[in-house]
């Protein structure tokens, strides 16, 4: 029986790239995304034509209830979960910091941090062999901008 991913923001870039590597490699894919179906569904498109079974799930991994229904439907349609990959990010439109309100910096911090603990959750739920299952990995994924920060920033 093939191994299981949830691949989160997967319909485009980093996220795309690596759900056809592990397709490549023998996974079925969950292919997360948030707003581009039509992406998600070309993604899945492309898993299929290498013998592999994907399916394509909406889910804001910054809203508890989106996050649980992903993984539901994932163990429904794909079967045992045995890698997470949590890849979804926001970052937003370039600015300094004093230009943010508390609003914006709410909602990265919601998709980069909170989705990222909420999907690790959910997949430490059905991974473990404390909970029944048979163990797996999660993978954390960041961009250089986590590291450089924006172009052009700077103190006056």
């Amino acid at each position: 029986m093939s191994k299981v991913a949830i691949i989160t923001g997967s319909s485009r870039g980093i996220g795309a790239a690596t759900a056809i590597r592990l397709a490549n490699d023998g996974f079925n894919i969950c292919v997360n995304y948030h707003r581009d179906q039509a992406a998600a569904n070309q993604i899945v498109k492309q898993i299929e034509s290498l013998g592999r079974n994907a399916i394509a799930v909406q889910a804001d991994v910054s809203n508890e209830q989106q996050v649980k229904g992903l993984f539901e439907q994932s163990d429904r349609q794909l079967g045992q979960l045995f890698a997470l990959v949590n890849n979804a990010g926001i970052l937003r439109q370039q600015s300094r910091l004093v230009d943010m309100n508390a609003q914006r910096i709410n909602e990265v911090l919601a998709t980069n941090v909170t989705g990222t603990f909420l999907c690790s959750k959910y997949a430490i739920s059905r991974m473990s062999p404390k909970n029944g299952g048979d163990g797996g990995v999660i993978v954390n994924v960041s961009s250089a901008a986590a590291r450089l920060g924006a172009a052009n920033e700077y103190i006056d």
